[in-house]
């Protein structure tokens, strides 16, 4: 897509309900030059930078047709739990659309041999290179020599990838593949970042407790195990990091350090895990990306809590201890602006399918 329709508010809106005219408006804006259909299957390496950050990955069809009988077979790892229910909502929705809007995000280490490929690539000119409405900078390269192909594919067999964004859209690219098999449906769109190359900031995802207080919540950690504490402001900001959450009303505020806990793991498994069951009734849960909104969203029977960004270290873990944070336990940014590549299912499903290039 164009840098015009990158990251524009009305590319955004464009995709909303009703979601049968996005093949229509696709078409009528590749009628106009604004969206360019790659009717050769290819692989891309894309390059992406905004606020001083750049993240490089390979994208490309993810082969979703076979299944791994067990554990020790498995090469995608969630770390956060779905729902159901939403999982199926974007599996009709891209449906009715024909399309993968955006490529979902892996991450894993990459070996040298693919590293040291992409390096090769980006010294010729970009296919693609502009900057988007969002101010992200962008440059794209299309792989289609069989000896590229042929290291990446090599390089990639033997790894094991976590979907750092995109949990709901990966269900549903499964549900899309179980009801469609042997269509193009058996592929999903991906985006493989190698954090060993250009990794991704951590950042901690806030969350707002609506129908509990910040007594009950003390009240939760010390039957916990843990030492509730009231400092001021000020301090309750300089107390928040490593194990330490803090929570506020609006009024008051708290710290609790979650290391204090019996079998502690993580705080945001602590909170979810350990204090939320403890407390008289489970409260709704809102999110937030940043500090500034979960303040604002704390108030009269509603506790904001704010965690610390967690460890590189915990996604490895939860993966090799195959189990599942929270909902929404973490931030993998940045991420890349919708529209900059998609998957016209389709375009696909109209012609012979022919061999894909697939991760």
């Amino acid at each position: 897509m164009s840098p015009q329709k990158v990251a524009n508010p009305a590319t955004a809106r464009a995709f909303a309900r009703p979601y049968h005219h996005v093949a229509r408006r696709l078409a009528e804006w590749q009628a106009e030059g604004y969206v360019q259909l790659d009717s050769e299957p290819a692989l891309y390496l894309h390059e992406y930078s905004v606020h001083g950050m750049t993240i490089r990955g390979l994208v490309g069809g993810m082969d979703l047709s076979s299944r791994a009988a067990t554990t020790e077979e498995r090469v995608v790892f969630p770390h956060e739990a779905v729902h159901p229910e939403q999982a199926d909502e974007l599996a009709d929705r891209m449906h009715e659309m024909g399309l993968n809007p955006a490529p979902i995000l892996l991450v894993h280490r990459g070996p040298a041999d693919v590293r040291a490929l992409q390096a090769e690539i980006m010294r010729q000119v970009p296919d693609h290179e502009f900057t988007d409405r969002a101010d992200q900078h962008h440059r794209l390269w299309r792989i289609t020599t069989p000896a590229h192909l042929d290291t990446i594919e090599a390089g990639l067999a033997t790894s094991t990838f976590m979907i750092a964004d995109g949990h709901h859209r990966y269900a549903a690219y499964l549900r899309l593949q179980e009801s469609h098999p042997g269509t193009a449906w058996d592929r999903g769109l991906t985006m493989v970042v190698d954090q060993d190359d250009t990794p991704f900031f951590l950042g901690a995802i806030h969350r707002t407790f609506v129908g509990t207080s910040l007594d009950a919540l003390a009240a939760a950690a010390q039957a916990a195990g843990a030492t509730a504490q009231f400092p001021r402001a000020e301090a309750a900001l300089q107390a928040l990091g490593g194990t330490t959450w803090i929570a506020t009303d609006g009024d008051r505020w708290m710290s609790v350090d979650t290391s204090e806990l019996p079998g502690h793991s993580s705080p945001v498994e602590d909170l979810h895990h350990t204090l939320v069951p403890l407390l008289e009734r489970e409260p709704a849960v809102q999110h937030h990306h940043s500090v500034e909104d979960a303040i604002k969203a704390a108030g009269l029977n509603s506790v904001s809590i704010l965690l610390p960004a967690p460890d590189h270290g915990l996604p490895d873990r939860i993966m090799g201890a195959i189990r599942l944070l929270p909902e929404k336990a973490t931030s993998f940014q940045p991420k890349p602006s919708l529209g900059v590549l998609m998957r016209s299912v389709d375009s696909e499903l109209m012609t012979p399918l022919a061999p894909d290039v697939v991760l």
